[in-house]
């Protein structure tokens, strides 16, 4: 019997070839655009899942409490992690790390001695600091060394595979020096005494490097620091709890252990803490908070699921309706097998296993897709998606049950629909289709359609508001400015300098130079109040440590007051600061003007500091349009302690700026590389998440539009086949080809207008609320909805008029000779 099935399933689709190849082409790029997202979302699901003991890893994160405002934050003072040790029976073991990139060192200056004794120096963008425990805590494998004693030496550092082949070729890289030049940690010769080889499980924390904490500027830092813990919030602490702890449990013992320890400070200070433990596994996903590297967004993983869902849905929605619009050519079959006995069952049995025979021959060509754009796909993602041999094995076997799922979704209403016929009827000639199946076909076509156009909409939208962020007014300018890192000590000496060299240069409008920049992380905040106000009033405004130059370099505006200049750089660093018109907002102060010569009192361990504002520029935005103004104070800082030094160019021969720029860093600072970014770029970093999404819509709006026209071309050419002898008789008459081509397109096109119209309010909502992640967004306007119904108009036409023309231009003779 089954042998049967086969031969009749074979044989049907050898027969009905258009019908077969609309079918498996549809199914095809449904099910490989479907694995291609379920890839994704599994790798972005995945982080930290294959930790040793990772159910019971958790990080240990603030929640900041200002003047009843709350702010989440991943870092905790150095202390936290030994006096949770020693207070919590529950921990059993704790690690700490120092991700430099969080603090304003997103490039770290490594030089390795080659054989001949010159330096090889580079960038490394990927570098922390940890205690020992982490390396053990995380799993990490080493190829050279030994994980349980690699940081425990001062000036140790374990290196990434990658970086030691970089560094050292075949050759054995344990023992060798590599200076680290780190504006955190300081200058210091240091021993390799591990390498790792990072595993393929993505995780939160991939440094390249890992030093240990003892040797350099981290460990005074600690030291000065001593038993505070209210403080200089920097590491990332983790706990692994004992087996059958209770985290919630181990939560509620924090308020008293916050007040043991840091009560008094907090209080002082005019803030309060409280803590939490948040699953390691969690971090990438629902962290809900800035940590050391770049999180996911869960909100997106729901589109693409869902976009995974519709691109499926729509091909399966083909085979529906092809099915059933070609049902006549069954219906004496399934007439006469009734006759001969067979069960409906039975013919339910066959129709479903042709759907499933057909759904493992489009299965097969999507792998071959899948393999085949992968490499494109991980582009778009801005993610390798790297399936080892266990977690093929399991990919491929989830991806043959999806494959059999959708051929049974495919498939069961043609089965029960052509199981159905009464043999009596069929085998009289008496077959029509029925009202209800109509009505249906039509509802589906709307509803692939629906999903169409509003994927349509979905993606101009996001394009629109992609090219907003990229033009929007940021508060300051952005374009020709050239970032030059300042990593090392050396760099940042030579600044004055390099300074003075630079500005000779015609072409350079103005050096400045400041401990951050927009749109990196800034971590540095205090607690600020004005002269009458309690401590608990105090805000949590940002800070920057620039020179004089920095806030004229990035052309900031002056509201009230003064910008910071060289004639009163003897005042200026003695606790003179300039603020944003949020700050002056935030603190209170009625107005710019009102807030000059007023201030701003701070606390930092017992010691009460009070700054004179002298200026007020207007707003900007220092991180992504996704959130609001931040309020910030500037310091002047006259130490040459920055980080980075921007340089504001003409807009003209931007290259030969950069060349001149560099050649006078090779003069002066010789043993470095020169390496520069531009402002601009890398505050569109900021919204590589939604590049990333535009990008996989985009592909997969195209993906959903050429299945719905696939659909729509197997419709039309059964319509058109069904009409043949009324377009003959037209013809006939003197109808022309376009009226004809017009007659036999209407019904679909009213279709196609129905789910437009559907799909505006759907697509308006949707979008309405992922604008709201914005602080400015574009509106969505008339334009969007009228383009997108021309794009869908055409196409759909255009794919149309392939099988309506062929029926119009038919000689009406070979249609009617035989009536």
């Amino acid at each position: 019997m089954l042998k049967n099935y086969c031969i009749v399933a074979w044989r049907s689709l050898m027969k009905n070839k258009l019908f077969s190849f609309i079918n498996i082409a549809g199914l095809s790029i449904g099910l490989a655009g479907c694995m291609l997202i379920l890839l994704y979302i599994h790798h972005e699901i995945s982080f930290d899942k294959d930790l040793p003991d990772g159910d019971r890893l958790y990080q240990v994160g603030g929640i900041f409490v200002t003047d009843g405002k709350e702010d989440r934050f991943p870092c905790s003072p150095a202390i936290t992690a030994a006096n949770m040790q020693t207070d919590f029976p529950e921990i059993s073991r704790t690690a700490r790390m120092l991700t430099f990139s969080f603090f304003g060192e997103y490039k770290t200056l490594l030089q390795s001695i080659r054989a001949d004794g010159t330096l090889n120096s580079f960038y490394e963008q990927k570098g922390s600091a940890a205690d020992n425990s982490f390396l053990t805590l995380f799993g990490y494998r080493f190829v050279e060394g030994d994980v349980h004693t690699a940081l425990v030496q001062p000036n140790a550092v374990v290196i990434s595979a990658t970086l030691a082949k970089t560094l050292y070729g075949t050759a054995s890289a344990v023992n060798k020096t590599l200076r680290i030049s780190s504006s955190l940690n300081g200058v210091h010769d240091c021993r390799i005494t591990g390498v790792f080889q990072p595993g393929n499980d993505p995780t939160h924390a991939d440094p390249n490097f890992i030093m240990s904490f003892y040797g350099g500027s981290i460990e005074r830092r600690m030291k000065g620091d001593g038993v505070n813990m209210a403080f200089d919030n920097m590491y990332t602490t983790y706990v692994l709890l004992k087996p059958g702890t209770d985290a919630k449990k181990l939560e509620a013992k924090f308020p008293a252990f916050i007040e043991k320890y840091a009560g008094k400070d907090l209080r002082e200070a005019g803030f309060w803490r409280k803590d939490f433990l948040l699953p390691v596994a969690d971090i990438h996903l629902h962290a809900d908070m800035m940590e050391m590297t770049a999180g996911g967004n869960l909100t997106y993983l729901y589109i693409l699921g869902s976009v995974a869902v519709f691109i499926l849905l729509l091909a399966c929605i083909n085979f529906m309706n092809l099915s059933t619009a070609r049902s006549h050519r069954r219906s004496v079959e399934v007439g006469v097998r009734k006759v001969l006995g067979a069960q409906k069952s039975s013919l339910i049995s066959q129709f479903l296993g042709e759907s499933l025979l057909m759904a493992f021959i489009a299965f097969i060509f999507a792998i071959g897709l899948v393999v085949l754009v992968m490499p494109l796909f991980e582009r778009l993602a801005g993610q390798s998606l790297p399936v080892g041999p266990s977690s093929a094995a399991t990919a491929i076997a989830f991806f043959v049950i999806l494959a059999g799922l959708t051929g049974l979704v495919a498939g069961s209403y043609p089965a029960f629909y052509l199981s159905s016929f009464k043999p009596a009827a069929v085998l009289k000639g008496r077959y029509t289709n029925s009202f209800s199946a109509l009505t249906l076909r039509k509802g589906l076509v709307i509803f692939q359609f629906v999903i169409s156009v509003t994927l349509i909409i979905v993606t101009l939208v996001i394009s629109d508001q992609l090219r907003f962020l990229q033009k929007a007014d940021l508060g300051f300018a952005k374009d020709q400015q050239i970032v030059i890192p300042l990593q090392s000590a050396q760099a940042r000496t030579l600044y004055r300098s390099l300074k003075t060299e630079w500005q000779t240069d015609h072409r350079i409008l103005s050096v400045g130079a400041g401990s951050y920049y927009p749109g990196i992380v800034n971590a540095s905040d205090d607690n600020f109040h004005k002269k009458g106000q309690s401590v608990s009033a105090g805000q949590r405004l940002r800070i920057n440590h620039v020179d004089e130059d920095f806030l004229k370099t990035l052309g900031m505006q002056m509201v009230a007051g003064r910008m910071f200049d060289f004639d009163h750089i003897a005042t200026d660093t003695l606790r003179h600061v300039i603020v944003n018109e949020e700050a002056v907002r935030k603190v209170g102060f009625a107005s710019p003007q009102a807030a000059l010569g007023q201030k701003l009192i701070s606390t930092y361990k017992g010691e009460t500091n009070e700054d004179e504002i002298v200026g007020v520029v207007k707003d900007f935005h220092y991180e992504s349009l996704h959130a609001p103004i931040t309020p910030f104070v500037f310091y002047l800082n006259n130490k040459n302690s920055y980080h980075y030094a921007i340089v504001h160019a003409v807009n003209t021969n931007t290259d030969g700026v950069i060349k001149g720029i560099e050649s006078v860093w090779r003069k002066q600072n010789p043993g470095e590389p020169f390496t520069y970014s531009f402002l601009d770029e890398d505050f569109q970093k900021n919204y590589s998440g939604d590049r990333r999404l535009s990008d996989i819509i985009n592909g997969f709006t195209t993906i959903a539009i050429l299945i719905s026209c696939l659909g729509l071309l197997g419709l039309t050419s059964f319509s058109a086949e069904q009409r043949l002898k009324e377009v003959g008789i037209r013809k006939v008459l003197g109808a022309r080809v376009s009226t004809l081509v017009i007659l036999l397109s209407k019904d679909f096109l009213r279709l196609v207008f129905i789910a437009h119209f559907i799909a505006m309010p759907v697509a308006y909502w949707v979008m309405h609320r992922w604008l709201q992640e914005f602080s400015a967004q574009v509106a969505i306007g008339w334009p969007v909805f009228v383009s997108t119904a021309g794009i869908v108009t055409i196409i759909a036409f255009a794919t149309m008029s392939i099988q309506v023309a062929r029926a119009a231009l038919t000689n009406p003779v070979n249609i009617l000779r035989n009536e």
